[in-house]
């Protein structure tokens, strides 16, 4: 089974040219030493309380007979290989000899009668010189000015990594640069340009990915490191350290009782603010949201707005501390986040709530995606009453007959908006008034059931949208080589000049049939525990 549950874009210039490869220090390894202690004591624990429950279940059932051999008495078949003694050392007289050879000369080393070189620079069979070695790597890592990043949040046999790819548009090619393995499912994921633990609001621009998944737990990832083995914070009780011991303290199951510092259940949505970089939004199934410092990587307020899960976050594009949260409850609030219980709005929709966007083109609209297919535009500046429902709306779009899992509005031309659905279809819509929205393509692009729809950011790829899903697939489509949307958006775009008449265009790496997962056995939207 593969699947892709979540991508994003990262925008150019952002990712460091040359990205750097992890290097274990002394501090890491003691840390990691300290983790694997834990849970070293922690199965060792879960193995004596398992020995102790099959003892007491042995004694109840035996009337007091237990397993035979319990004298300490050894199989026969077992004393041939004389376990006992495996690890003791040998007699001195089976060491082996070791000669160091002419002190004469002291370029060759003698081990065991072999002569062999202290250094691979003086052998002369070894033609590939490390700092050869050393630049070829470097050179296979190099990520130019003019790539994008792609992020996807990917499950594979069940395990789960974020994977990120390079895609170079002019040479149509995308690959993977490198992976970082992740310790659930992954719901969301999120880019960063802030270098968490930096204390100042407007301190160092980073390039960082925040990945959301089954666990309460947000982790964040520096994406200009190369083979990491820890993310370089966590959001939440896993990542909290007050000094006080040197040695970890035995995780405890968690409760699921909502808690004001750090998530208690899945993370289902992130948002981060471009205006103030330090802030990062996250919603849960433990129907609250969160937001984080990322200059301390602790929570600084929490929220409930709603009475069941919440799935989708949009912070307003202009007003920088306004935001939209979506739920199960089938409701979307809008309100400030420096005044959580002043002037909130509400709005109701028919079914879930599975995403929420802004208007990038203009910021008094907003547009919700709900399970039953329909797409919502919303006038933000109309407060509706509190128990009506569904409130109304500009307009209302049936995009799908199946569930609208995935939507985004071009960030570069517009009235441009993609849907995604269980369906497994892609569709593009118009919106611009006065017309309202009209359907220009409808495409499939072999994802499977579309779990993630996302447009370029840049000026130079704004016709480029990927997708993912079900099938474990990534696709990058380059939406202007279709002549429908060519013809319907050609007078939005200040570059439509450069655009050149050529075949329907589409980049991905596929995948063998072998992986591709069962449709039918996929779900992942209802994520996190249930109250019921």
């Amino acid at each position: 089974m593969s699947m892709i549950t979540a991508t994003a874009w990262v925008p150019r210039g952002h990712a460091q040219q040359f990205p750097i490869k992890y290097e274990i220090t002394d501090e890491e390894y003691d840390r990691i030493s300290k983790l694997a202690q834990l849970e070293l004591d922690e199965a060792r624990d879960d193995l004596k309380e398992a020995q102790a429950g099959e003892e007491e279940r042995k004694t109840n059932g035996s009337n007091g007979v237990t397993a035979s051999n319990t004298n300490g008495e050894i199989d026969d078949n077992l004393k041939a290989y004389d376990l006992e003694h495996y690890d003791d050392d040998e007699d001195e007289d089976d060491n082996i000899e070791v000669d160091e050879g002419d002190d004469e000369d002291d370029d060759d080393n003698v081990y065991g009668g072999s002569a062999y070189l202290s250094q691979n620079g003086q052998d002369p069979y070894i033609t590939l010189k490390n700092d050869e070695e050393d630049e070829e790597e470097r050179e296979e890592l190099q990520i130019l000015a003019t790539d994008n990043l792609v992020l996807a949040a990917r499950v594979e046999d069940e395990v789960a990594h974020l994977e990120v790819y390079v895609y170079e548009d002019e040479a149509d090619n995308l690959y993977v640069h490198h992976d970082v393995m992740l310790p659930a499912i992954p719901l969301a994921v999120e880019w960063l340009n802030y270098a968490v633990g930096d204390e100042s609001e407007t301190g160092d621009t980073g390039n960082v990915a925040a990945v959301g998944t089954m666990e309460p737990d947000i982790e964040l990832w520096n994406l200009d490191v190369v083979d990491c083995m820890f993310p370089d914070a966590i959001l939440g009780a896993g990542g909290q350290d007050d000094g006080s011991s040197e040695r970890p303290k035995k995780k405890k199951k968690r409760s699921r009782k909502p808690r004001d510092d750090y998530h208690v259940d899945a993370v289902l949505a992130l948002a981060a603010n471009r205006q103030h970089r330090n802030l990062l939004a996250s919603a849960s199934a433990d129907k609250t949201v969160k937001l984080w410092d990322l200059s301390t990587a602790k929570c600084a307020k929490s929220y409930s707005y709603h009475t069941d899960k919440v799935c989708a976050l949009a912070w307003h594009p202009t007003e920088s501390t306004a935001m939209l949260s979506g739920s199960y409850d089938r409701t979307i609030v809008a309100g400030d986040m420096r005044a959580p219980d002043q002037g909130l709005r509400r709005w109701h929709v028919e079914s879930d709530v599975e995403n929420v966007r802004w208007d990038p083109h203009d910021s008094n609209y907003f547009y919700v995606s709900t399970e039953s297919g329909i797409l919502h535009r919303f006038d933000a500046r109309t407060a509706p009453p509190s128990n009506e429902s569904p409130s109304p709306a500009i307009w209302r779009l049936q995009a799908h007959d199946s569930a609208l899992s995935s939507f985004d509005v071009n960030p570069i031309i517009p009235g441009f908006i993609v849907t995604g659905s269980d369906d497994k279809t892609v569709k593009i819509w118009n919106v611009e008034p006065p017309k309202g929205p009209s359907m220009v393509v409808s495409r499939d692009l072999g994802v499977g059931r579309v779990f993630s729809t996302n447009f370029a950011p840049d000026k130079a790829v704004g016709f480029r949208l990927a997708v993912a899903g079900s099938k474990g697939n990534l696709q990058i489509w380059d939406t202007s080589t279709n002549p429908a949307i060519r013809r319907t958006f050609h007078g939005r775009y200040s570059r439509y000049d450069e655009m050149k008449d050529v075949q329907d265009k589409l980049v991905g790496v596929q995948l063998d049939d072998s992986e591709e997962s069962d449709d039918d056995d996929v779900e992942v939207a209802d994520a996190g525990s249930d109250d019921d």
